[in-house]
């Protein structure tokens, strides 16, 4: 275990209100070990090798009954981290990293 950034926690909950949608979050991936995120890395595209999950910075999430698609358009008008798009896995990273979108 380990202490999520407390921005984290306040960008959720920014999404969240953004949204103006009240499903609850679902998160898929939070922090990481540095072992599991070295696992991860060898076998998946898109793990990065310092990844921000592994200082409870980041969190991978969806909405329910809410398009991800605009889970992510909500998250990047907030611009304050990083937020990836995961369409076939169906998911949202953010984090509290420089600002930037993929």
């Amino acid at each position: 275990s380990h202490p999520n950034d407390a921005a984290l926690l306040d960008l959720i909950h920014q999404i969240k209100i953004a949204t103006g949608h009240n499903g609850t979050f679902e998160e898929i991936s939070g922090y990481r070990s540095p072992k599991t995120n070295a696992n991860l890395h060898s076998i998946r595209n898109g793990v990065a090798k310092g990844s921000l999950h592994m200082q409870g910075k980041a969190i991978d999430i969806r909405m329910s009954g809410f398009y991800t698609r605009q889970l992510h358009k909500a998250a990047k008008k907030l611009a304050r981290g990083g937020v990836g798009y995961y369409q076939k896995s169906n998911f949202i990273h953010v984090d509290t990293g420089r600002v930037r979108y993929w």
